[in-house]
């Protein structure tokens, strides 16, 4: 994309006003269901009344909150068949987002992505009135199973492949969905529910607004030029506010004075979509409950939920620390961000604001090299801000200032031979190289961290291994196609041939950001779909 080519930024060394939030006031955003239903929420989830928490956090309420409550005080049904009888009378419960096995043999993989798209598309213009699904004005796809809602950062890599199968109706639509979200609610939500108004993800939106006019993405930029700017201010909020060496929402102000970002989430309580899982933790282990839920609501906008990057001993979950840590990927984008805005600045031919991006962009690019370049290993790390020290453990995210163009040539050769030694394996790129039974971590691969890694490397030409990447990955995928007819969300890249595993959930299929990335390297790598692709030929590093 030639946003992330578009390297030649001003250094220039002027002060930089600090963002003004546009936020919409925390009370015009709809109650999460576990401030509506109160104690009820709490006895269903804790008493494992559904299998997932997620299900009642997505089951529609029949009449108003309040006068179930009442009903709930009045009859207070105790045993757990008691207070499922209750809840079955009350509210309506969602059905999975689900997506029917193929026949390999008589469905090729690239047919079945093209007819799965209009499988998990949904159009929720109006939604239940007591429903947690928040309404959209356009139609969308969804990444399937119990994710039966919009994501933000996962319908990027879909809307990669929506181009490619020629659905350009439902990738514009999309974008004009998450510019919806941002005019409501002043950021996009990490999905669209009222329980995930409180947090983001990774920011994407610009990347999306790029596929528009891939080969002129300034006239996109320009076009949603206000919702970019108003998503960065969200990201900034506060920045004037923390001294430095301190930390304000998602801001923090290092030694030198720069800004730097982490992952954050404006609520402090347990998780609505995994309410027992949450609570379960937090009793088992010696930590104020309120830090260790923002933690993991932190790291639910990472998406990276749940890896060794955000435990402090590197292995347990219990040791959970994100918002003491800058991470590499967050910072990549909004670096990312900046260059987008300035582009888009300067297609208006607002030439202060173009100026005053540029020395953002510029400013985050030498705070990125100082605090989160490590020469030593030759690899972007993740920075513990509280205790001015890297995190000494390598991870995918190294990845992704080569996706943005703001690695040098040779710090994106030292980043292609580390990802050699520590990520690739006989699948793919593995997350990070540490087995904890975490989702986020070995022996799992995803579909966006590959199309991250190959999308950088093609960047900076390193082809041989780009290639090498999207072989591995495609024929892993379309080894357990073949096996189950299944595209699912995850896979292990170290044993090929094979799903994914761990995390809190069961696998789910469909699946949204597979396809995409998929059908994306289908055009990337057409040799692949003959089955011409040796994925056990060693890459060539330049």
């Amino acid at each position: 994309m030639h946003a992330r080519a578009a390297l030649a930024l001003l250094l220039v060394l002027l002060p930089i006003a600090p963002m003004r939030a546009q936020t919409v006031p925390a009370a015009a955003y709809p109650e999460p269901p576990q401030v509506l239903f109160k104690d009820l929420f709490v006895a269903v989830q804790s008493q494992a009344i559904y299998g997932d928490s997620k299900t009642f956090a997505d089951a529609i309420a029949e009449t108003a909150p309040s006068a179930i409550l009442a009903q709930y005080h009045a009859s207070r049904p105790e045993s757990p068949a008691a207070l499922k009888d209750f809840t079955d009378a009350h509210f309506s419960l969602p059905a999975a987002a689900g997506s029917p096995a193929a026949q390999p043999t008589r469905v090729d993989i690239v047919s079945h992505i093209d007819a799965l798209w209009v499988t998990l598309t949904r159009n929720t213009a109006t939604v239940p009135r007591y429903s947690s699904l928040l309404p959209l004005p356009q139609p969308y796809v969804v990444p399937g199973g119990r994710f039966r809602e919009i994501y933000y950062w996962d319908s990027y890599f879909t809307m990669l492949g929506l181009a490619e199968s020629g659905r350009h109706d439902l990738l514009a639509g999309m974008v004009q969905d998450f510019a919806f979200l941002i005019d409501t609610y002043g950021h996009v939500p990490n999905g669209a529910r009222s329980y995930y108004l409180s947090r983001s993800q990774p920011p994407f939106f610009f990347e999306m607004v790029g596929l528009l006019s891939p080969d002129d993405p300034a006239r996109s930029f320009c076009q949603y030029l206000p919702q970019l700017k108003r998503e960065y201010a969200f990201w900034m909020a506060g920045t004037g506010q923390p001294r430095r060496g301190q930390a304000h929402r998602r801001v923090v102000a290092m030694p030198d004075g720069s800004i730097l970002n982490r992952y954050w989430d404006d609520r402090d309580t347990a998780r609505d979509e995994a309410y027992r899982e949450d609570t379960e933790l937090v009793r088992a282990i010696r930590r104020p409950a309120r830090q260790v839920y923002r933690d993991i609501r932190a790291a639910a906008e990472s998406g990276w939920d749940f890896s060794s990057r955000w435990f402090a001993d590197g292995r347990t979950r219990a040791t959970i620390d994100t918002t003491e840590i800058i991470p590499v990927d967050l910072n990549s984008l909004l670096f990312g961000l900046e260059t987008a805005i300035r582009l888009g600045c300067q297609r208006s031919g607002n030439s202060a604001c173009a100026r005053q991006f540029a020395q953002r962009a510029s400013a985050r690019h030498a705070a990125i090299d100082r605090y989160l370049w490590n020469a030593a290993s030759g690899c972007y790390l993740d920075y513990r801000w509280t205790q001015r020290t890297s995190v000494a453990r390598v991870s995918a995210a190294t990845l992704y200032p080569l996706f943005v163009g703001l690695a040098s040539g040779s710090q994106a050769a030292a980043v292609a031979r580390a990802t050699v030694r520590d990520l690739l394996k006989a699948g793919g790129v593995v997350t990070t190289p540490v087995n904890t039974g975490q989702q986020w971590d070995s022996p799992n691969g995803w579909a966006p961290i590959q199309w991250i890694a190959i999308a950088g490397l093609r960047l900076y030409r390193q082809n041989d291994l780009a290639q090498s990447i999207a072989c591995r990955w495609m024929s892993n995928v379309e080894d357990v196609y073949r096996q189950s007819g299944k595209l699912v969300e995850k896979y292990d890249v170290v044993t090929v041939g094979r799903s994914g595993g761990g995390g809190e959930y069961p696998l789910q299929d469909g699946f949204g950001w597979t396809n995409g990335v998929m059908r994306k390297l289908f055009a990337l790598y057409p040799a692949q779909r003959a089955g011409n692709c040796d994925a056990s030929r060693s890459p060539l590093l330049h």
